[in-house]
């Protein structure tokens, strides 16, 4: 089964992390997991390579930290320079075990945060500008602030796999008789398509958000469906100050759908 483990990986760190047995051995949720983990690091990797000297990485809704503990491990163990991981977690039984972990492991780099994303933004325990901020399955309004902290902390990269959102279809369903005037209420009319189209729309939003506060978005498929139904990947990559049309676009889509509530979240 060695063959699923990359070269270099730490095989205690797999075992810390209960991704290996105590015997080495994998089993079949684990190597999903793994494999997952994986394929993110090989849309990471180039990212990081890019940044050079001296990253600063914040993963929000870091939970037990799998993805900061690998890339600690396969990418930032050897490099000798200031880089740092930051994970921001609001369950404080498990930065305690993270902390515990990576002062066993001797990953002096990593740093672990009980703290809200919300909260994250006006720590001063994190640094006024990071290089690139993920979030992996940040639920409900946790990837929206997680774009906010990007935002606001000038992020070179972000990179978000979005996790459960209820608040648009929420919205959508409250204001569904004032809009019924258009035929493109038919699109979330029935409760299951409102939920989906929700949670289709809510991601749609986030990358014009990212759009038009300069950033080059790409979104893409994470792993097969035959691992998880929550494997949209949005990256995004700062290149510009701003842009205008993807601001107007933005928040014509909120006034088209009744959403214009939710102008402050997905500001611009």
């Amino acid at each position: 089964m060695m063959h699923d483990i990359r070269p270099g990986q730490s095989i205690e760190l797999l075992k810390e992390l209960h991704i290996l047995t105590r015997d080495g051995k994998l089993n079949q949720d684990s190597r999903r997991k793994l494999k997952q983990i994986y394929h993110l690091y090989q849309f990471i990797e180039p990212l990081l390579q890019d940044l050079g000297q001296d990253i600063a990485l914040v993963d929000h809704g870091a939970g037990k930290s799998y993805l900061g503990f690998i890339l600690y491990d396969l990418f930032f163990k050897e490099r000798q320079d200031q880089s740092h991981i930051y994970g921001i977690e609001t369950r404080e039984e498990l930065v305690q075990k993270s902390l515990e972990l990576a002062q066993q492991l001797g990953f002096e780099r990593m740093s672990f945060l009980h703290l809200s994303v919300a909260d994250s933004i006006v720590s001063k325990a994190l640094p006024d500008q990071v290089d690139i901020v993920t979030a992996l399955h940040a639920c409900n309004t946790a990837t929206d602030d997680a774009i906010r902290f990007a935002l606001e902390k000038h992020a070179k990269y972000v990179v978000l796999v979005p996790c459960c959102q209820a608040e648009i279809a929420a919205v959508l369903r409250k204001n569904k008789g004032r809009a019924l005037k258009s035929p493109l209420t038919e699109i979330w009319r029935h409760p299951m398509h409102t939920r989906e189209f929700g949670s289709h729309l809510t991601n749609v939003l986030r990358c014009l958000q990212l759009e038009a506060h300069g950033y080059q978005v790409t979104v893409t498929e994470l792993v097969g469906w035959e691992h998880s139904m929550k494997n949209e990947l949005i990256i995004a990559r700062k290149h510009q100050q701003s842009n205008v049309a993807a601001a107007a676009r933005l928040n014509e889509i909120l006034e088209t759908l009744g959403l214009e509530e939710m102008a402050e979240r997905f500001y611009c």
